[in-house]
């Protein structure tokens, strides 16, 4: 599938002349799968002509949402038990859309319940707190923006091929920044007393931020908030201190010196800023108190790389303050009621 091209005719009930007739797609989800679908609605923009809704699943069921048969309604769920989720994808069917699961459970509530299913394939989730299942998510959730942008032809092949190249790079991505955890370990050691945190970041950056910060609370028990880094001075820049270690998601993407300006921002008022930024960006250095790089890529795939670094610090900084990082307290694996 990857190799020769993205090709779901094989996995999917969704064939190309209902992919033709799509006018939406709303990606639906909770939690980090909800981080992940944010993520992947930079893509569905930028790849497909399609209208794109990203919503939280308790929050979709409510709505007035105006649905056909020419939506595709996508729900994301690692354990396909996720109660609010399934409730809105049984809304979501009764208006008439065409629904289909994303899921890491092949014989979950959730797959036996949608139109159809796309399987991550990631392996069992030891810890309560999702991690590989949330690269998972953005991985399938990529390759069927892209399977649809190539049927409805807004894809060129050269572009299909990039895009898949680059792909097929990101593990080995992964797994240079991940042997890069000795540093990350050391800055935990630096932070682990903090009482709050602050997440920034921009574009396809600030879900990125989002998860961070979420990871960060899960099982460290740190409070801690994400934000968009543009919305810094509407609010958020009132909390900023040299108390409050403050936490800026910064590839260098095409934000990147709006991101920058936002560092210089924290930097000015005393805090101390983690940036997490590309091989090679000399300006972080100069700009942050501390950086952690990951290995370059392209804009769109920044998430793959930029996350790993937020799951280990908030794994380092919860081993530091002694916390049960495995199963946190008060979370379950499966949200199974309201």
């Amino acid at each position: 599938m990857i190799n020769g091209g993205v090709d779901f005719s094989s996995e999917l009930a969704l064939n190309e002349e209902v992919i033709k007739r799509l006018r939406a797609i709303h990606l639906v989800a909770c939690g980090t799968s909800y981080y992940a679908s944010l993520i992947a609605e930079r893509a569905f923009e930028r790849w497909c002509d399609l209208d794109i809704k990203v919503d939280v699943a308790s929050e979709y069921r409510y709505r007035n949402i105006r649905l056909s048969p020419n939506t595709l309604a996508v729900f994301v769920s690692q354990s396909g038990e996720t109660a609010d989720t399934l409730a809105a994808q049984r809304r979501a069917r009764e208006l008439g859309a065409y629904s289909l699961a994303v899921t890491n459970a092949k014989e979950s509530t959730l797959a036996s319940c949608c139109d159809d299913v796309l399987l991550l394939k990631a392996g069992p989730e030891i810890g309560v707190a999702a991690t590989k299942t949330f690269t998972g998510q953005i991985a399938v959730l990529y390759l069927l923006a892209i399977y649809i942008a190539k049927v409805r032809g807004t894809l060129t092949p050269r572009m299909e091929k990039e895009l898949i190249d680059e792909l097929i790079r990101l593990p080995y991505k992964i797994e240079a920044t991940l042997e890069r955890e000795h540093v990350v370990e050391e800055l935990a050691s630096n932070f682990s007393g903090s009482q709050s945190f602050l997440f920034f970041g921009r574009g396809i950056s600030y879900p990125v931020a989002l998860e961070g910060a979420l990871k960060l609370k899960e099982v460290s028990y740190i409070h801690a908030e994400a934000f968009a880094a543009g919305e810094m001075k509407h609010g958020p820049i009132a909390l900023i201190d040299s108390n409050v270690p403050v936490l800026i998601v910064a590839p260098k993407d095409s934000l990147h010196e709006k991101t920058l300006s936002s560092i210089k921002e924290a930097k000015a008022r005393r805090a101390p800023v983690i940036a997490v930024g590309f091989d090679g960006d000399e300006q972080l250095a100069n700009d942050a108190s501390h950086v952690l790089y990951v290995p370059p890529t392209r804009e769109e795939f920044s998430p793959f790389v930029t996350v790993v670094p937020l799951q280990l610090l908030a794994y380092y900084m919860a081993k530091k303050r002694g916390c049960e990082i495995d199963s946190p307290r008060h979370l379950t694996k499966s949200v199974t009621e309201e």
